[in-house]
């Protein structure tokens, strides 16, 4: 198995990235990927999406530490719910402690957790993105309006995540990608002339070329910019694991 991520600022940001990914383990053969996206109309968009992935990653050494010592395995199902409950919490309580307003923890969360050795995976999106699954697209769009996490801190986490309908549970996995709603955005970026260009989300999610090496994301977005011309137009998180 091989991780690929790649983090970039888009043309129409100046000053910060406002896009976050982590990846970690959670248990014997549990993987967590994750990447946020905060919201360009919130205050400090770029502090929030990374908050919550160093929360995260905050949960998710505290789930490997205690699974190692009770040696405990649960369902992928429960998992997600598990890590999602105590981020909800940990991202209520820094919200508390730092006196934040709810407009400066805006962000969206796709979350994926997998089993490596059976390779499945229970996947969660909380706003817009995009999960890709074996080359099959699960696109995310909530109308340039995303149901932020944040937007629901002050809400019982029983009622809000029973109402989560944004999941995915999947089998017999090859290949996945989470990917924020950047890698809709690419456009010509000069009025130089290149090659027509092709389909940006299957150059960069659906071809395995340059899967022996590990910056193949980047390379694949120079491909892009040097040959069709082309960059994104918003900031671009993404994740992508091959078996």
């Amino acid at each position: 198995m091989r991780i690929y991520t790649t983090l970039q600022i888009g043309e129409l940001h100046t000053n910060h990235c406002e896009d976050y990914f982590i990846t970690a383990e959670i248990g014997k053969n549990k993987l967590l990927c994750a990447v946020m996206d905060g919201c360009t109309m919130g205050t400090d968009s770029y502090f929030a999406a990374t908050l919550t992935g160093k929360l995260l990653r905050k949960v998710c050494k505290e789930y490997n530490y205690k699974e190692f010592i009770t040696k405990n395995s649960a369902s992928l199902q429960l998992t997600l719910e598990q890590i999602t409950r105590q981020l909800f919490e940990e991202l209520r309580s820094a919200k508390n402690i730092l006196q934040l307003e709810r407009d400066e923890v805006l962000n969206t969360l796709l979350m994926g957790v997998i089993d490596t050795e059976n390779r499945s995976g229970e996947f969660l999106c909380v706003g817009d993105g995009l999960i890709c699954i074996n080359n099959q697209l699960y696109e995310f769009e909530q109308d340039n309006k995303p149901d932020y996490l944040g937007y629901h801190l002050n809400e019982a986490f029983n009622s809000w995540y029973n109402n989560q309908q944004q999941r995915i549970a999947a089998q017999h996995i090859q290949d996945f990608s989470l990917a924020t709603d950047g890698i809709f955005t690419f456009n010509k970026f000069d009025n130089k002339t290149y090659a027509s260009p092709g389909n940006v989300v299957e150059h960069l999610l659906f071809d395995a070329e340059g899967s022996n090496n590990g910056n193949m994301l980047n390379s694949k977005l120079l491909d892009i910019q040097n040959n069709w011309g082309l960059k994104p137009g918003d900031d671009l998180a993404i994740i992508r694991t091959i078996f």
